[in-house]
């Protein structure tokens, strides 16, 4: 008992169970309708015929009389065995005047409709079920017309018998198709669960078996590496993030602490300690600002804000931020220009602002003098594309990947001013709204692209 219990508990026997049970209810069902609609129909049929030829012979009696209704039963009775059929008229004591059946059932009332009886047919002491009608005519005499329903219950017994034979037929098949099925399924699902505790063990580059039908499965499997290639690649700039930060911390934080021991050795005058406070000052504005960078990407990446979307006019965006650049841009000798605009999006309105500033600033670094720096808004299908492009020398093929990657600048020497953060700051926002950073070269120049998804 306790091991039937444990496996009741068990999924794969549950699934077959059930499937068994309910395909087994469907078939029985149906064949109970298939039984009940032929007895029905044959029933009907019967009753048709029977009443037919009750009314053919009361319309004998009418035009020939007694005699003519004798005759015309005795015209039936050399076929009346191949049919089935059976008559009896009797006179008004009840006295047998024609028919195959050998006297007028005592509990029969002419004319009370249909009835089902047990009678001896014509002579012999051979008792048939019947299903008859009867009539009494103007005369008094009494007229029976009925049909042997032998073979319909012969017939019920066949076809109880197949029903019967397909209703255990059916409960195999469904056990067999349960238990192929719950294969089909767990054997999927044990490929699942080996792959992901695979992974669970520290092997990140395993991914969910594609069999290559295109089924659920498949579909499932394919949604799971797709969250397991961002997972790893989460990972990936975790690590690479968390040795940049200890790369990159490490000479501001020693250049502070010589800054502030300076601040102590004797002999120095108050005009030197004030350089060494600036100094100092410096290193923790420039520590802080990394650390700001570091979290809005993290929280970027967390989706964290997204309850703050709101209805976001990005040609409108662009243009606020073209008329706060423009001065510089116009000191450096760079023309800014918006081009194209979009229905507007669910977007975080200030970190928009924030990636588009970005994308600016590094576009003015390298553009020329006397260039001009294009931002373009236009859909794409589900997104809009919002990108900047400069007429700079671009960017090396091979770094392309690298640029929205923490801590990855092209300068030579990082400084003070550019920690490698902004563009993975951007990537991060891309993300958040569901979208991509995507860069390329133009020749001359390079595009930089926020991939946006649209409103629903």
């Amino acid at each position: 008992m306790h091991n039937i219990l444990l496996s009741l508990k068990n999924s794969r026997t549950r699934l077959v169970l059930a499937s068994m049970v309910l395909s087994t209810l469907l078939t029985a069902t149906i064949l109970a309708m298939v039984y009940v609609t032929a007895n029905r129909t044959i029933a009907n049929e019967t009753r048709s015929v029977v009443s037919a030829e009750l009314t053919g012979l009361a319309d004998e009696y009418e035009r020939r009389g007694l005699i003519g209704l004798m005759n015309a039963i005795e015209r039936r009775l050399p076929t009346a065995a191949d049919r089935d059929a059976l008559y009896l008229l009797t006179g008004r004591q009840g006295t047998k005047l024609a028919g195959n059946l050998a006297r007028w059932p005592a509990d029969v009332v002419a004319g009370s409709g249909w009835v089902e009886l047990q009678l001896r047919k014509g002579d012999t002491d051979e008792y048939v079920p019947i299903s008859a009608a009867s009539i009494r005519l103007p005369g008094g005499e009494r007229l029976l017309v009925g049909r042997d329903a032998l073979a319909r219950q012969q017939f019920d017994r066949i076809l109880l018998r197949s029903v019967g034979l397909a209703l255990f037929t059916a409960f195999a098949l469904s056990l067999l198709t349960g238990w192929l099925l719950t294969r089909l399924v767990f054997s999927r699902l044990k490929d699942f669960a080996d792959t992901a505790d695979n992974i669970v063990s520290g092997d990140l580059s395993l991914r969910m078996p594609l069999r290559g039908t295109g089924d659920e499965f498949d579909q499932v499997a394919g949604t799971l590496n797709n969250m397991l290639d961002r997972i790893e690649e989460l990972i990936s700039n975790l690590r690479t993030t968390s040795n940049s930060i200890a790369h990159d911390l490490r000479s501001p934080l020693s250049r502070l602490r010589q800054r502030v021991e300076a601040l102590s050795e004797p002999g120095k005058t108050d005009a030197e300690r004030e350089v060494d406070m600036a100094r100092a000052t410096g290193e923790v504005d420039h520590v802080l600002r990394v650390l700001t960078q570091l979290t809005e990407i993290s929280r970027a990446e967390a989706g964290l804000g997204r309850e703050q979307f709101e209805p976001v006019n990005l040609r409108q965006l662009a243009d606020d931020v073209v008329e706060l650049y423009d001065p510089v841009a116009s000191d450096q000798g760079i023309r800014l220009e918006v081009v194209g605009t979009a229905d507007p999006i669910q977007g975080h309105r200030p970190l928009l602002s924030q990636a588009l500033s970005n994308l600016l600033e590094n576009a003015m670094r390298y553009a020329p003098y006397g260039s001009a720096i294009t931002i373009g808004i236009r859909e794409d299908g589900p997104f809009t594309l919002l990108s900047v492009r400069d007429r700079g020398p671009g960017v090396p093929e091979t770094e392309l990947p690298r640029l929205q990657m923490p801590f990855v600048t092209l300068d030579p020497a990082r400084t003070q001013r550019n920690a490698g953060l902004g563009l993975a700051l951007v990537a991060a926002i891309s993300h958040m709204h569901g979208g991509a950073f995507k860069a390329r070269n133009c020749q001359p120049g390079l595009e930089t692209t926020l991939k946006l998804a649209n409103s629903d």
